[in-house]
């Protein structure tokens, strides 16, 4: 198994990720219900732009503009039968990108649909993520980030389709959210507790979590994680702030500023890798890898 992070780790305390890549996109002049990940194949040298803005930016990770490239989500755009060629074209971009000196993470996200609902079988779900996976790691991603996921099921099929089809490390983050009673869960009503034990079970290489939380509700759920899990490498990327919507468009608050006085909270708390999730750019990774570096 190839085990870039793992040993990255052994000679640094923190590695730096990458920002919002749907927000560099939607900056590039993606619109609503366009497929951003076709963009690999049709506007290559924008999402080098973007790879590479990440690292002058500092990131040691940076992640694949694959996020919905599976075969499910792609049936959407009518690209379903290009699942793998996509995958391919963003890891090799992204390793364009970050040459040999740093390290590129396959982005997977969730597929959209629910097997509780009937929406899709488990089988289905396999297929799709083990095609998703060999293509990335065909295009020279170093290890998979299954991301954004808040189903346990959909989640543990995921990894063990990474686990089984590639040799690469397997990172999963789950995106949580407060409950009433003060705790997180995921929207599927999953604990934090549920799902680390689920990803001890599919022997995740990576936890953590990303999206849905600014980073001050980030560190509580790291801090949380890291309780449960005192071992695994815990990867955090929050969003730059809520959400809030001004003037009809959505807006992210937290400023590079904002983020980077808040990273050695994060790190304290026990995340190993830190970077940005939605509202995120290049100015927050620098202005946060500008702290890592006095750490």
């Amino acid at each position: 198994m190839k085990r870039k992070v793992a040993q990255a780790l052994k000679t640094r305390k923190v590695l730096l990720s990458d920002g919002a890549w749907g927000t560099a996109l939607q900056a590039h002049g993606l619109k609503g219900g366009q497929c951003g990940e076709m963009w690999c194949m049709i506007r290559r040298h924008e999402i080098l732009a973007i790879a590479r803005s990440y690292i002058d930016a500092g990131s040691d990770i940076i992640l694949t503009n694959s996020f919905g490239a599976n075969s499910i989500k792609l049936a959407h755009y009518d690209l379903a039968d290009r699942a793998e060629k996509i995958n391919r074209a963003a890891a090799e971009i992204s390793r364009e990108a970050a040459g040999d000196d740093h390290i590129v993470l396959g982005s997977v996200g969730p597929t959209g649909k629910i097997i509780l609902m009937g929406d899709v079988t488990a089988d289905d779900l396999y297929e799709a993520f083990a095609e998703q996976v060999t293509g990335l790691e065909k295009g020279g991603a170093d290890g998979i980030l299954i991301e954004t996921m808040s189903a346990i099921d959909e989640a543990t099929i995921a990894v063990r389709a990474a686990k089984e089809n590639t040799v690469l490390e397997v990172a999963c983050t789950f995106t949580f959210e407060r409950a009433g009673y003060g705790g997180f869960h995921s929207i599927m009503g999953h604990t934090i507790a549920d799902y680390v034990d689920a990803m001890r079970d599919v022997s995740c290489d990576i936890i953590g979590t990303n999206c849905g939380n600014g980073i001050d509700e980030m560190t509580e759920i790291v801090r949380e994680m890291r309780a449960i899990e005192p071992d695994l490498p815990i990867i955090a990327q929050p969003n730059a702030g809520k959400p809030e919507i001004v003037g009809g468009e959505v807006v992210y608050k937290e400023t590079p500023e904002i983020m980077a006085a808040k990273t050695p909270e994060l790190i304290e708390a026990g995340a190993n890798i830190i970077g940005g999730c939605c509202g995120t750019t290049p100015e927050h990774i620098r202005a946060m890898s500008g702290v890592i570096l006095t750490i």
